[in-house]
């Protein structure tokens, strides 16, 4: 029995929950060991039975699919999770992926499609239904941009934000009560740290970092 992949569907609509299972016993080695039928149920039965996988739904009545997600997470369950659901928006999935999801799958998949996305994020990927990947370079572009922003000293970023509102040197010294010099030190380290070569650059890359 070491082989098989004990799984659990959490899914609020009893006829979605049995189609789930009629599609994953179409892969011997899948076994379907509970079905929980909301988020309470899911992590007081992943207690219990120890999934090695949870297919989670996104919208459930009471708890949602994000809040299960959460505290499955704070469980510290070991298994993999993959959101499965009807929703394709963008918040949505970058939510799920920001709190650990393995994977972020479609219903309307092709049941083909849908089991080698599971073999996928059962041998270590990270999934997404392939037309929500673009999702995924986003959320790479924007750690990008927290990564090159955490590397600047607490004054650059105060300077930063004052090239973000189109303020010259001069000004930016009057702003903060620096010397004009200081600031265009600041400014040139900023641009260098951040691997851009203009002010217009910094300000855009300000606007545009994650809220």
């Amino acid at each position: 029995m070491s082989n098989v992949t004990r799984i659990m569907i959490v899914d609020d609509h009893p006829l979605m929950r049995k189609g789930i299972q009629q599609l994953l016993a179409i892969e011997p080695s899948f076994f379907v060991v509970a079905e929980a039928t909301n988020g309470i149920e899911a992590v007081s039965y992943a207690k219990k039975v120890y999934p090695d996988l949870i297919l989670l739904d996104y919208n459930m009545q009471g708890i949602s699919g994000l809040e299960t997600l959460k505290a499955l997470k704070k469980d510290n369950c070991l298994a993999k999770i993959i959101i499965l659901t009807v929703s394709d928006n963008k918040q949505d999935v970058i939510a799920m992926i920001n709190q650990g999801a393995d994977g972020y799958l479609l219903k309307d998949s092709e049941p083909e499609e849908l089991l080698a996305n599971i073999i996928k994020v059962l041998a270590g990927q990270q999934v997404v239904t392939e037309k929500l990947t673009a999702f995924l370079n986003e959320l790479d572009q924007e750690d990008n941009i927290r990564e090159k922003l955490a590397n600047l000293t607490k004054r650059e970023q105060q300077i930063m934000q004052e090239v973000a509102k189109g303020l010259s040197n001069k000004e930016i010294s009057e702003s903060l009560h620096i010397s004009e010099g200081t600031v265009k030190v600041h400014v040139k380290s900023l641009l260098k740290k951040l691997a851009i070569k203009s002010r217009v650059e910094a300000a855009v890359l300000y606007l545009q970092q994650p809220k």
